[in-house]
């Protein structure tokens, strides 16, 4: 190991799980350091996620204290045992190891699990945003075994996982419709989607612009009692309906992401490929603000109340907050 140096952080983490934003807090903590095959970053980047705010309440099987943030960017400060493929001072994106330590993305230093180097073109706020979307929609998507040519409906078009998996069966030659709201209905028309508006009539909105019923349906909204109208959707049959329901709270037995995660296991192996295309302008997570992390509680306001309208991040080596 290199480049180890004893010294403080700050980083937002809580001691006790419960409601976010009454056991969250900034407190001065010990720097990590990384274990072998991980590296250190200084924090430039960690964008926010739903999955945030489910650790507060105890999503992970392991006692707190704990810190929330999945994804990240930064510049390396120290590496790990058996690290060869990056360098100090490199730009890098990825995953901290969040059940390996105290502290987790949220915070000015964080240690990586997963890293890619940050594509020259790609800013380093939109380096952060993709980790959690990207494999998250991409896994989807694979598992569903979309073929180009067929017709995919996305539940939930504007959730920023539904906008990547959108790209991703675009870019696969999959026909796209789309749940969305008006915010990023114009966008997802320009990428290539079609689109309606959520509520009463959708299912035979959806079945109209697809004349017929979809081969697929893909359930990304927050929003409990949609399932029963996705099976409908695609003609009666539940295990063509992917929800990222942690259940199947209806018990009609579409298909979910976490049994599946944990059979088929998680897809960083993608992320370089659409860093790439982010870098080259042909893929795009929207970010909508950006905070200095004394800030958080602002930024986990608007995420909960699901006012975001994109990727909000957090700016660890900031000062000050930042509107996008």
């Amino acid at each position: 190991m290199t480049n180890l140096k004893p010294a403080t952080m700050k980083a937002l983490y809580l001691e006790t799980y419960g409601k976010p934003l009454e056991v969250l807090r900034i407190g001065e903590v010990a720097i990590p350091a990384p274990g072998a095959g991980q590296v250190r970053v200084r924090v430039h980047a960690c964008a926010l996620n739903p999955a945030d705010w489910a650790v507060c309440e105890g999503f992970l099987p392991a006692p707190p204290p704990r810190g929330i943030g999945f994804d990240v960017s930064g510049t390396v400060d120290a590496l790990g045992d058996g690290v060869a493929d990056v360098g100090l001072g490199d730009l890098v994106f990825g995953v901290p190891d969040y059940m390996g330590y105290f502290t987790s993305g949220a915070a000015e230093y964080a240690v990586l699990k997963v890293f890619l180097p940050v594509p020259e073109g790609l800013d380093l706020k939109e380096a952060a945003a993709l980790p959690m979307a990207v494999e998250t929609a991409a896994r989807s998507v694979d598992l569903l075994g979309l073929t180009a040519g067929q017709t995919l409906m996305v539940n939930g078009g504007g959730t920023m996982t539904g906008f990547a998996a959108v790209q991703i069966a675009l870019l696969r030659g999959v026909h796209v419709i789309a749940s969305a709201g008006e915010t990023f209905a114009d966008r997802l028309r320009e990428l290539g989607a079609k689109v309606t508006p959520y509520g009463e009539g959708m299912v035979e909105r959806v079945r109209e612009l697809a004349d017929g019923a979809p081969d697929f349906a893909l359930h990304t909204a927050q929003v409990k009692g949609a399932l029963p109208d996705l099976v409908r959707i695609v003609d009666g049959d539940p295990r063509r309906v992917f929800s990222f329901a942690d259940r199947d709270e209806e018990g009609i037995g579409v298909r979910t992401a976490w049994k599946e995660r944990s059979a088929n296991g998680l897809r960083y192996d993608v992320l370089g490929h659409y860093a790439q295309l982010a870098a080259e302008g042909r893929f795009f997570i929207p970010i909508a603000r950006a905070f200095a992390l004394k800030d958080w509680r602002e930024a986990a306001e608007v995420s909960m109340n699901r006012r975001a309208h994109g990727k909000l991040v957090l700016l660890p080596g900031g000062e000050a907050g930042e509107s996008l």
